[in-house]
Order: structure tokens, then C-alpha cells, then sequence
């Protein structure tokens, strides 16, 4: 059928026909077309929604994604025929029924994810069957050579190249503003693709943000790497391991975190970047992705075998979870805090510890320290100002401003202080409450919104103590977060009331 192209500014992989359209040709929303610009030749498969009022009969509407390949103008003629379901939604309806992926299944969906064939739909069906019933140790190094092929790679003649990762699960977990600085200080190479928040209040790539730019193609990471020892930039915007990024896009809003294709995430990225060390931080305890210390142990197991199939060296270190990294949640609270790390600062000893003692590892892996020497030395590192000053350059070769201090990034303007209902001592506190207050409070999006942790698990506290600060860009969001906060109780004081009926508000 020949239609008219009406230009639409949507973000949608698709197209929309008029409903007499959809019926002549035989189609209905969710099935595909294929779209030909006889003129230059050009196609693209596009899925089908259907409207009887926003365009005319005889038009076409084209998504801006989907323009993005067939470059077509305003009113452009051109051919539009129903198209095919592509093989991998069966491939998917096969994991969902409780299968197992091949190989050439696994190359089928990601190559479809990124080609952007498969629907928002489709691609939510595949995260929540990968969820449900799991991905193999095959299945995994299937997806993660598949994430790596349909991307670009870095390729770098010196070597060893170093790379590092947390799987996350723990507030503040603001680790790389210190690692990857340090081991750039160390003259070893860091490129550190970085992704933006899944689960969490705020990802290493928010963060970054918050100091300078980290949107940049392939190439640029690999030369800005070479010139200054590492970067922090988000993996989304290199085109490496593109599908991964895809794929978070639809884990995000149902706040899951497939462990398959975690492991499979995780590797991708470093394999892409051409990591011969990789540390992985697996966080352990209560409220977090991994609660025990032997599932942190199968996990480490699974990263260490992935990684000798894929010919790196991984080293893994399970760390304490059941609180947050430093006292500070949300992207401006916790890059103060890194800041004046770097700037000099003796605490948090949480965040200080847990950065040199990871760095350390790398180092030890590197030849760069003997071993169980590390920690001494990235912290010779750190306290030298060698860290900062390389921090600044990585900052400035990002296009941010180098000469940037803590004092200069301040939280939102709207606060409200919670206290200690009585005296005691602190005995929890709640990662999953204290995140989604950040969250509720506007993190990872409002730079300015997050959490200041002023009593910590162990701390003795009197009647009025402030125990934590809710910071806020937006006087609405404040107001949600105290309301949910009410019960939440994402902070328990020794001998406290656990809920009152009917409740009361904070004082």
C-alpha cells in the first residue's frame, strides 16, 4: 500500500496507520510493517499502532526512531507491507514455557533489541522470563558474547587495562569517585562505562554528572582514556554493549535486576572495553541483592568462571551491605561527600575504607602493589592528593570544570529533619526504606534531592536528635517522601514505638 509520511516527534519505535488503513492491509496494533522509500531504497520494520482521529486515511506516521533509519521528509511517498514476527518472540515464548536459549536464540534476541525489531512488549516479556526462570552458565555467556558483538569495542595497545563494578543494592555506594582516580593514578588504565540508577537513588553515571558531561561515543572514551589514565562516563551513550542499555530501560520500572543478566551486564561492559582486571564488589546483607555470605560467594564463583571464559582475570570482594556507603544518598549529597575525600577529608571511614581496600585489590592484580599491600598503597594515593589531581583532569577532559570543590555542590533547598523519638541507640537501618524516600524525594532526576544519614546503626542518640535529613529540589516531592516516610520506618531506635493508630506526624 502506497501512504504519505506525517513526521511524528515521538520516542517510539513504531508507526501509526488510520484504522481503515491497518484493516485494508490486514493488520492490528502490535503486528509489523515493513516501510520502503522506493527512492532511495531505503526500509525499516516498525510495529503497528492504530488511531481512527490523529492522521488522515492514506497517511503514515513515522516515529522519530524509526526515522532515524529511513531518513524520509514530510510527505514523502512510500511502500508499507505487513511484515513477519521476528524468530526470537518465539525464542522467548520458549523461555517463558521454562526452556533454555541456544546460542544462535540469544544472537536472534539481542540482535533484535538493538535493531529495535522487538516492541516494548516483547522486550518486557523476555526480562521478566530471563527473571523468572533464570539464565544458565551457558546461557550467560551466550548473552554476554551477544551484548559485545552487536556494540562497539575499545581497543587499547597498553596494557593491563583495569576495570571495576558493584552490583549495587546499597545506598551511597559512591566508590568509583575514588577508585577509578585512584588507579588512573596509579598509571594504569581505567575506562569506566558507568550506568545510570535501576534500583538504586542515584547510578555511578548520575553521579558523575552532577561534575561534567558523560555522554560520548566509543572512540572518544578510548582516546580520553589514553591521554588522562580513565574516565566516568555512562555506558548508554558509547554504543557499547548497546542492548544492555536497552534492556535496563525495561528492568527500571519493575525494579528488578535478573541475575543472569546482571552477570551478563556486568561482563559485557568490561569485556567491551577491553578489561584484562576487573574487581567486583558484591555488597552483602540484609535489604540488599545478595543477603548471605555464601550466595555472595556462588556469585563470586559466577563472575570468576565468566570471566576465564572470556580471558580476563576477576577477583571479587564481598562487602558489608547492611548500611550505606559514607552518610549521603541521591547525586549532589554524595558527590560533596567523594569530594571531600578526595579534598582531604578522614570521613566517612566506610567510604574511605571500602574505596582503598577495593583499589587495593586492582592494584595487587596489576603488579602495582605486593599483595596485601594494596589498601596501603591507594591510600598513599589518596592522602597524596595524587587521586584528586587526577580526578581534576578527568573532570576537565569530560568537559567539566576542574577546579570544582565539594563546597561548590550543595543539596536541594527544601529539608526536613526526622529525630529520635526517645533516647537509645540506633539498631536499623532500612536500605530499601532509604532509597525509596531518595527516590520519592525526586534522586536520581533532581540532582539536589537525597538523604543525610546523621546517626548510623550503633549511635547513641537523645530525645530531638536529628537521626536524617530528607533534602528536596521540589516543595511537592518533600511533602511525598515525609508522608511515605510515616510508615516506612526506614529507622528503628532501641526501645521505639513501632507504629501509633491513628498515626502521628514527625516532630
Amino acid at each position: 500500500m502506497k501512504l504519505t509520511v506525517k513526521l511524528l516527534d515521538i520516542a517510539n519505535r513504531g508507526v501509526l496507520l488510520h484504522s481503515t488503513d491497518a484493516q485494508s492491509m490486514r493488520v492490528r496494533d502490535g503486528d509489523r510493517v515493513q516501510i520502503l522509500d522506493e527512492a532511495t531504497g531505503k526500509t525499516a520494520q516498525a510495529h503497528v499502532d492504530t488511531t481512527s482521529s490523529l492522521i488522515e486515511p492514506g497517511v503514515i506516521g513515522v516515529y522519530r526512531p524509526v526515522n532515524a533509519t529511513l531518513a524520509v521528509d514530510e510527505g514523502t511517498p512510500v511502500e508499507v507491507r505487513g511484515a513477519e514476527r521476528p524468530a526470537s518472540l518465539s525464542h522467548i515464548k520458549k523461555k517463558m514455557d521454562g526452556g533454555r536459549f541456544t546460542k544462535d536464540e540469544t544472537m536472534d534476541i539481542v540482535r533484535d533489541i538493538v535493531n529495535d525489531t522487538l516492541s516494548p512488549g516483547e522486550i518486557t516479556a523476555y526480562v521478566t522470563a530471563s527473571y523468572i526462570n533464570g539464565l544458565d552458565m551457558d546461557e550467560v555467556e551466550y548473552l554476554t558474547r551477544a551484548t559485545v558483538e552487536t556494540g562497539e569495542r575499545l581497543r587499547f595497545t597498553r596494557h593491563p587495562v583495569v576495570d571495576k563494578h558493584s552490583i549495587g543494592g546499597v545506598p551511597g555506594n559512591k566508590i568509583t569517585l575514588l577508585i577509578a582516580p585512584i588507579i588512573a593514578a596509579s598509571g594504569l588504565m581505567i575506562p569506566k562505562t558507568s550506568s545510570r540508577a535501576i534500583t538504586g537513588a542515584g547510578g555511578t553515571a548520575d553521579l558523575m554528572e552532577v561534575l561534567a558531561p558523560v555522554s560520548f561515543p566509543a572512540l572518544e572514551v578510548q582516546q580520553m582514556t589514553q591521554k588522562v589514565g580513565g574516565v566516568i562516563v555512562w555506558g548508554g551513550a558509547t554504543n557499547i554493549a548497546p542492548a544492555d542499555d536497552k534492556i535496563i530501560t525495561y528492568e527500571y520500572p519493575l525494579r528488578i535486576d535478573a541475575r543472569g543478566q546482571m552477570i551478563a551486564s556486568v561482563m559485557a561492559k568490561k569485556f567491551a572495553v577491553g578489561a584484562d582486571i576487573v574487581v567486583i564488589d558484591i555488597p552483602v546483607g540484609r535489604n540488599t541483592k545478595i543477603e548471605s555470605v555464601p550466595e555472595g560467594r556462588k556469585l563470586a564463583r559466577e563472575f570468576i568462571e565468566l570471566g576465564e571464559r572470556l580471558g580476563m582475570r576477576v577477583e571479587c570482594a564481598l562487602s558489608y551491605g547492611e548500611s550505606l556507603v559514607g552518610r549521603t544518598i541521591g547525586p549532589n549529597l554524595e558527590v560533596h561527600e567523594a569530594l571531600a575525600v578526595l579534598e582531604g577529608a578522614t570521613e566517612p571511614n566506610s567510604l574511605i575504607q571500602k574505596s582503598i581496600s577495593l583499589a587495593g585489590i586492582a592494584l595487587e592484580m596489576a603488579g602495582k602493589a605486593a599483595y596485601g599491600q594494596g589498601a596501603e598503597v591507594a591510600n598513599d594515593l589518596l592522602r597524596s592528593g595524587k587521586a584528586l589531581e587526577k580526578m581534576r583532569q578527568i573532570i576537565e577532559i569530560q568537559g567539566g570544570d576542574p577546579t570544582v570543590k565539594a563546597e561548590d555542590i550543595v543539596p536541594g533547598e527544601y529539608r526536613f529533619d526526622v529525630r529520635a523519638p526517645q533516647d537509645g541507640y540506633v539498631i536499623e537501618l532500612n536500605n530499601s526504606a532509604l532509597v525509596t524516600l531518595a527516590r520519592l524525594a525526586g534522586s536520581p532526576y533532581d540532582h539536589g534531592a537525597g538523604l543525610e544519614i546523621h546517626a548510623k546503626k550503633g549511635t547513641r542518640v537523645k530525645k530531638g536528635d536529628p537521626i536524617f535529613s530528607i533534602y528536596a529540589d521540589r516543595e511537592w516531592r518533600l511533602e511525598r517522601a515525609i508522608e511515605v516516610g510515616r510508615t516506612l520506618m526506614p529507622v528503628l531506635v532501641e526501645g521505639m514505638v513501632l507504629e501509633r493508630i491513628p498515626p502521628e506526624r514527625w516532630v
